[in-house]
C-alpha cells in the first residue's frame, strides 16, 4: 500500500509539471485518497495502522506500519504542489509523536522494520528538522546495528558473526539505510579514495557547514561536498520526497562561490562550486583533529 499511494502522488506532482491537465483530472481523486487515509488510517498519535477497510473505515490490524513514513512522504509530495495545510500538519503530528515510540517492535523485532522506519524518519526529517526527531533517529539506528549479528530469524543462525542479517533482499534495506543515517552524518560529504580509518562528520548551522576529520595513518585525496542530484542526476523540477531517495543536506551550487576555513592554521582558501563538488584536495596526517568550515560566500 505505501507503494502504491505514494506512486500515485508522485505521478500526480510529475504531471502537475509535465501535464498541467492531466493534474487537474487528478487532484480530486488523489485529495479524496489522502483524506480518507487520515480519516480512518492512523492512530491518536498520527501513525498509520497496518491495515484498514477504506470502504468501511475499519482497521484490520491496529499495529502500527514500519512504512509510516513512506506514506507520509505522498502527504509532504502533495503539499509541496498544492499547499493543503491539513497535510503537513498529519506529518508534523507524526513526527512529534515518535518520542514514544522508542525501541518499538517494528515487524517483530526485525531488522527490516527499523530500516523503513527509520528511512522514512529520516526523510522526513530532512524536510522538517525538529528536534526530538533528530534523537530518536540516533536510537533506533543504534538499535537497527545491534541486530547485525543477533538476528531475530532462527533460521538464520548461521549467519551468526558474518554481518548478515538473515539472507533476504531485507538485508538491502539495512544497508540502504544505513548508508541514508550516515550521509545525514556527514552532511553529504564523501572522501576518495574511502578507507576504514577515515573518519569525518559534518554538521550545519546557521548556513555554515563544520566538517571534522580524523586518520589513523597518513592520507590524501579529496573531501567531495555533495550536488542538488534532484536536478544534475534524476532532472526533477523539483526535490519532492520519495521512497528510498538519499536525501540532500549540504548542497553545493555550481554557479556560487564558497570559502572554506581551516580552523587548525586559521587558513582561508576560495572555490567555486564545481571545485568543491569535483573533490577539495587534502593531505592528513595521523593523529592530528582537523577541523574546516565552510560558508557560501
Amino acid at each position: 500500500g505505501c507503494e502504491i499511494v505514494s506512486g500515485l502522488c508522485e505521478l500526480y506532482v510529475t504531471v502537475s509539471f509535465a501535464s498541467p491537465e492531466k493534474k487537474k483530472q487528478y487532484e480530486q481523486p488523489i485529495h479524496e485518497m489522502l483524506h480518507r487515509i487520515l480519516e480512518i488510517g492512523r492512530n491518536e498519535d498520527g501513525l498509520f495502522y497496518n491495515s484498514v477497510n477504506p470502504k468501511t473505515g475499519h482497521s484490520i490490524d491496529k499495529g502500527i506500519s514500519d512504512t509510516w513514513g513512506y506514506v507520509f512522504n505522498a502527504f509532504y509530495a502533495v503539499y509541496l504542489i498544492d499547499k493543503t495545510d491539513a497535510y503537513r500538519d498529519a506529518v508534523l503530528l507524526a513526527l512529534s509523536n515518535l518520542k514514544k515510540y522508542r525501541n518499538f517492535d517494528w515487524e517483530q523485532g526485525a531488522a527490516d522494520g527499523f530500516a523503513d522506519a527509520i528511512e522514512g524518519a529520516i526523510n522526513l526529517y530532512n524536510r522538517e528538522a525538529l528536534p526530538h526527531v533528530k534523537e530518536w533517529i540516533d536510537g533506533e539506528t543504534k538499535i537497527l546495528w545491534s541486530l547485525q549479528d543477533t538476528s531475530y530469524r532462527q533460521e538464520a543462525q548461521q549467519w551468526k558473526n558474518t554481518g548478515i542479517i538473515d539472507g533476504s533482499h531485507c538485508d538491502g534495506n539495512f544497508a540502504r539505510t544505513t548508508l541514508m543515517y550516515c550521509l545525514w552524518k556527514t552532511q553529504g560529504v564523501t572522501v576518495s579514495p574511502w578507507r576504514e580509518d577515515v573518519v569525518f562528520g559534518a554538521v550545519y548551522k546557521n548556513g555554515v557547514l563544520f566538517l571534522s576529520i580524523k586518520v589513523d595513518h597518513a592520507w590524501e585525496g579529496k573531501i567531495v561536498f555533495d550536488r542538488p542530484r534532484h536536478q544534475t542526476v534524476m532532472k526533477l523540477p523539483l526535490d519532492w520526497p520519495r521512497i528510498n531517495q538519499f536525501p540532500e543536506w549540504f548542497i553545493i551550487d555550481s554557479q556560487s562561490h564558497y570559502e572554506v576555513n581551516n580552523l587548525n592554521i586559521n587558513s582561508t582558501k576560495q572555490y567555486n562550486g564545481s571545485g568543491l563538488t569535483n573533490g577539495m584536495f587534502l593531505k592528513l596526517d595521523p593523529d592530528i583533529h582537523y577541523r574546516l568550515k565552510a560558508t557560501k560566500r
